[in-house]
């Protein structure tokens, strides 16, 4: 039994890598073509400030889904019901928007999911816009919860420990338990999912990512580009793969981390509320870019 649980989460670690190439002449046409056209400027609004996000072509279900939330109002007054400094902000459940201050919340939503879009490009770095799922025993396709969405805050992490290519930690986990199923390695993962389910089992393996590495003589590594944003503007790369990123946020990220920093009940519930209004207009790409710095690709 234990065995089949923790092969049900060996495959959260999906990672490929990005690429890029070509003259400089291709580059630039490239980035003129890539700000023709409209696309869609979401703002979020609560009492600690304004966060503005675009929504990624390439998980066109997501993108869709929540701009049909947002123009029905679905997500107005509702909570960040959930939040954990260092890690992410979470809201989206309708339950939240008359709870009472001792309601359980984070089961909600609009009675539908949204198949996986996961893309070796679009990872969790700050202010990465994800959907939350049920976990891999109850969800092993990984659908994403029709409404609920989480925020990435993170932290900047050593360099060594984003220098991994989680598909390559993933095989690590899978061949230890097949060739040395005795390895006290195998028990601390299992002690972790037990302990902590889906994130912590995740987070464990990325700890012992060089002790596994070791143990199977498989080299593990992250693309120079995760080098680079998880060892400067941080993030949170053992979700990677394993959840989906639809969108970030090019604006306000100091309003992300006075929310992350707000004081908590036990369950990771805000003790004062932090309700959110969320809208969405349509602008043209060239302007979004030059207002926001944001590159388009």
């Amino acid at each position: 039994m234990k065995k089949h649980i923790q092969l049900a989460f060996i495959a959260l670690f999906i990672f490929a890598l990005a690429s890029c190439g070509g003259s400089e002449n291709k580059t630039e046409t490239k980035s003129e073509a890539a700000l023709v056209g409209n696309d869609y400027l979401v703002t979020i609004k609560t009492d600690m400030g304004e966060m503005k996000a675009i929504l990624f072509d390439k998980t066109p279900l997501h993108k869709e889904n929540f701009i049909k939330l947002v123009n029905e109002g679905f997500y107005d007054s509702l909570l960040f019901h959930r939040v954990i400094q260092g890690f992410m902000i979470q809201g989206g459940d309708p339950n939240s928007k008359a709870a009472g201050p001792q309601d359980r919340l984070g089961n909600g939503g609009p009675g539908y999911t949204i198949p996986a879009e996961f893309d070796t490009s679009l990872f969790h770095k700050k202010g990465a816009l994800s959907a939350a799922r049920l976990g891999d025993q109850v969800n092993p396709e990984r659908a994403s919860s029709g409404s609920q969405f989480y925020i990435v805050q993170g932290q900047v992490v050593p360099q060594a420990t984003t220098q991994l290519n989680m598909q390559a930690l993933s095989q690590c986990v899978t061949d230890l338990r097949r060739n040395d199923p005795d390895n006290p390695l195998n028990k601390q993962l299992e002690d972790a999912f037990n302990e902590g389910g889906d994130e912590m089992f995740r987070a464990k393996a990325m700890e012992l990512a060089e002790e596994l590495s070791k143990a199977t003589g498989n080299k593990l590594r992250m693309s120079a580009k995760e080098v680079e944003v998880y060892t400067t503007i941080g993030g949170t790369p053992f979700l990677d793969g394993a959840y989906t990123v639809f969108g970030q946020v090019i604006q306000g990220l100091e309003v992300l981390d006075q929310i992350a920093a707000v004081q908590t009940a036990p369950g990771d519930r805000p003790i004062s509320d932090v309700r959110m209004f969320v809208s969405v207009e349509e602008m043209p790409k060239a302007e979004i870019a030059k207002k926001y710095g944001y590159t388009y690709q």
